[in-house]
């Protein structure tokens, strides 16, 4: 890859600013931009220098002209543009989750095969201060993990006078999920604990909605075991007063000889508080974007594998829809 890598980009919508800067920060070139709304593409075409707009990605692929695509479009435009891709011998990088279901994703891999190479856009475990905290373990600050539990917490579906909640007003396609805060959001805490722990077997799982009008859960507990009789919960809630409309998380690992906890922005060792870490998740919520399309490049370029490909993805997929069985809801 001695010149830069050419990307083109489906999906123009909220997320895409950070894929975008993303790309530039790890020095690719922008070639051309698509999305069935047109006026979003022209926007992001304009802001990042890009004239090449398309509103049909089938008419795109045709005229070729770049190594990878960008897949940051919703979920069901996921497995369709893959397909384009392999088709036309362009890479893939796609925003998760990666299909609906599992049966999807894995009947997708199969479809693409070799022929390209497939990473998903998993960035969660990217975030610095989830960075930091594996830093340490690595480090053998805590020695073997033993135990380990994750929450989320926010008020974004809880009901505004005069207005609709923040999160439907932001992410207005939730009003048709019938699978919401696991599906959504916490497939990315499934993922840190996969990243942190190991594999991962869902064996108990409990689902609530306490917003009212939306068919999907905003409210989750799950229990999971690991490998040596580990441990893992995590759960979540959307409609929680008080707490910010974007939730928070906290993680507290256990670990053979120490624990390492996370509770919003800092992290520290339990005994050791006062030299806590703390991280300005605002001013680095970039670096996340930015760490997953360095990675993409480098693997490219050295062909070495990417983290979260789509077989370590799947995994999470996986995971995430067992949830769903084991609180007893068809998927």
């Amino acid at each position: 890859m001695a010149e830069p890598l050419r990307i083109a980009l489906v999906g123009c919508g909220l997320i895409s600013l950070y894929h975008l800067r993303a790309w530039q920060a790890a020095g690719a070139e922008i070639v051309a931009l698509c999305d069935t709304d047109r006026a979003k593409a022209e926007a992001r075409g304009a802001e990042f220098g890009v004239s090449r707009i398309h509103d049909d990605a089938g008419e795109m692929f045709a005229e070729g002209g770049f190594d990878a695509v960008d897949i940051a479009a919703s979920v069901g435009a996921h497995a369709p543009v893959a397909r384009m891709a392999a088709d036309h011998g362009v890479h893939i990088m796609c925003q998760k989750p990666l299909t609906e279901t599992v049966a999807e994703a894995e009947a997708l891999i199969v479809d693409v095969g070799e022929r390209v190479r497939f990473m998903v856009h998993e960035n969660y475990r990217f975030r610095p201060h989830y960075m930091t905290v594996r830093r340490w373990i690595d480090e053998g600050r805590i020695g073997a993990v033993r135990h380990a539990q994750i929450s989320c917490r926010g008020s974004g579906l809880c009901p505004r006078e005069g207005d609709v909640p923040f999160l439907i007003e932001r992410q207005p396609y939730l009003t048709g999920f019938r699978r919401n805060l696991v599906f959504e959001t916490m497939i990315h805490h499934l993922d840190v604990l996969r990243c942190l722990c190991g594999p991962l077997e869902v064996v108990a799982a409990r689902l609530n909605r306490l917003a009212e009008g939306l068919p999907g859960e905003d409210t989750a507990a799950i229990l999971m075991t690991g490998a040596g009789g580990l441990l893992a919960t995590a759960d979540g809630c959307l409609v929680a007063p008080g707490y910010p409309p974007l939730h928070g998380d906290r993680l507290e690992v256990i670990g053979e000889t120490g624990t390492i906890v996370m509770e919003l922005n800092r992290v520290f060792v339990v005994g050791a508080e006062e030299e806590a870490v703390e991280v300005d998740l605002l001013g680095r919520y970039q670096e996340c974007f930015d760490t997953v399309m360095a990675g993409f490049v480098q693997g490219l370029r050295d062909g070495t594998p990417f983290e979260t490909d789509r077989l370590d993805n799947l995994e999470t997929l996986r995971l995430m829809e067992s949830v769903y069985r084991a609180a007893g809801v068809e998927v």
